[in-house]
């Protein structure tokens, strides 16, 4: 279960990322009461910083779950490279960034690396 809560906490890692992108904090100025109530002009001001906190608080609510079953180390590493993978296939999928070999062969590194911690180092993924 504990590697669900990393993949989880991963996705929530890489929401928060794209909102920090997005978050200015002074849009937040142009939000007063007249234009608070109305959706189209104060969600897109709001969206941001909601999100920031939202997505903070998921990602470390499901990575404190993974931690406790499993070592801090392997929690971490993988949470990092789960988060970078999902991060460049979001840029991929969403804002048509390009991807150069150089970019596959990397993050093909790092999947083997956290398929080797998943597989073969089970000893150190057990808490004492």
């Amino acid at each position: 279960m504990a590697w669900i809560y990393i993949i989880i906490a991963a996705v929530f890692e890489t929401a928060w990322t794209f909102s920090v992108k997005f978050f200015k904090l002074s849009d937040l100025k142009l939000l007063t009461w007249h234009n608070f109530y109305h959706v189209d002009q104060s969600l897109p001001l709001l969206a941001p910083l909601l999100g920031y906190i939202l997505f903070g608080v998921g990602n470390v609510y499901f990575f404190s779950l993974a931690i406790k079953q499993m070592s801090m180390a392997t929690a971490y590493a993988v949470w990092t490279a789960a988060t970078l993978v999902l991060i460049k296939v979001a840029e991929l999928g969403f804002f048509n960034k390009t991807i150069s070999w150089a970019d596959v062969f990397f993050i093909s590194l790092i999947m083997i690396g956290i398929m080797g911690l998943k597989f073969y180092v089970p000893h150190i993924n057990q808490v004492p």
